[in-house]
């Protein structure tokens, strides 16, 4: 019976984020985490001064909310036990669906390739300064196409297969439960974007949670590196690839994540950025055989996609076969 209700949720979870994803004006658990995050960091930053204070409260903020998130997953999982089953499978299923960001993402690339592809490219640098850290003023239609490209394709990793993999790794124990571990992991995910950066005023703050989120991704990282891989058809030609560039960047994970998705498509992403009006330059990553267009966009959210299927038609799989095998030992 756990087997199923854990199965349904599962699904129930990955067809909302497909049909629906985000509401407009719904609360969401990341609003949440982000408003501890910032008001907790505020007092923070004006009561500890020294680099020592500040570097342990940053563990001490990175524990509790990833901590506090994960207890709260699993408290929500009692509410089918204790109070309605069907009532209990729906919030979990809302809960978990909200931890995958598979359509916001495609909504996402979709907000700034409209106006781009409708000649509009004013407004499609506005539109894409809502998602990415960079400067977009001055960007031109291919630095715009190559910006979202590597946003899908660096999203596709902690946005959507990270938070998959915990969520079924997390059935597999009813004890902790798939929306224990999600919500845990986009915790970290939450924590790194808000404070994980190498600048004032959150170098001594936020070095624990952006260790702390490299290494909850590093591994379904590689594992994503290598479903897409197998996937391409060309897993050899595209993992030598990976290997050759990958480790450029600074990143344990973005730089795998990104160049997949390059190596996969034949196009190269990389480059110079400018944040701030600061020159940043990024390594390259990928062969440039092919342009970066709308449709190689579409073509990477698409991979993203059976990615996610493949992951979740397996890990119901898992489940059922662990359910089976265990009723077959509880009757002989």
């Amino acid at each position: 019976m756990d087997t199923n209700v854990t199965v349904i949720v599962l699904g129930l979870a990955a067809i909302i984020d497909y049909l629906i994803a985000d509401p407009w004006g719904w609360l969401h658990p990341v609003q949440v985490m982000g408003w501890v995050i910032s008001r907790y960091c505020n007092f923070l930053l004006s009561i500890c001064q020294g680099k020592g204070q500040r570097r342990w409260a940053g563990v001490g903020l990175g524990l509790g909310l990833i901590l506090s998130s994960g207890i709260f997953g699993w408290a929500v999982s009692l509410i089918k036990i204790y109070l309605h089953p069907f009532f209990g499978i729906a919030i979990e299923a809302i809960l978990l669906g909200s931890c995958f960001a598979g359509r916001g993402l495609r909504l996402a690339a979709e907000d700034v390739l409209t106006p781009l592809t409708r000649g509009n490219i004013e407004l499609a640098r506005t539109k894409l300064s809502q998602y990415v850290g960079r400067d977009t003023e001055n960007l031109s239609e291919t630095e715009i196409l190559r910006s979202v490209l590597e946003t899908v394709s660096e999203n596709a990793t902690d946005g959507v297969m990270a938070p998959l993999f915990y969520a079924i790794a997390g059935a597999f124990f009813p004890g902790v439960g798939s929306v224990s571990l999600a919500l845990a992991y986009k915790a970290a995910s939450t924590l790194d974007s808000m404070v994980g950066y190498q600048k004032e005023p959150f170098t001594d703050i936020g070095w624990f949670s952006a260790k702390c989120e490299d290494i909850l991704t590093w591994f379904p990282c590689r594992l994503t590196v290598l479903t897409l891989a197998i996937l391409s058809g060309k897993p050899r030609s595209v993992l030598a690839l990976c290997r050759r560039d990958a480790p450029q960047d600074p990143s344990p994970n973005s730089g795998w994540s990104e160049c997949v998705y390059a190596a996969i498509l034949g196009v190269q992403v990389g480059g110079i950025n400018t944040y701030q009006g600061i020159i940043k330059p990024k390594p390259l990553l990928g062969n440039p055989l092919h342009s970066i267009t709308p449709q190689t966009i579409d073509d990477a959210l698409n991979l993203t996609r059976r990615c996610c299927l493949l992951w979740l038609g397996l890990g119901i799989v898992g489940l059922m076969g662990v359910s089976s095998s265990g009723l077959l030992r509880l009757v002989s």
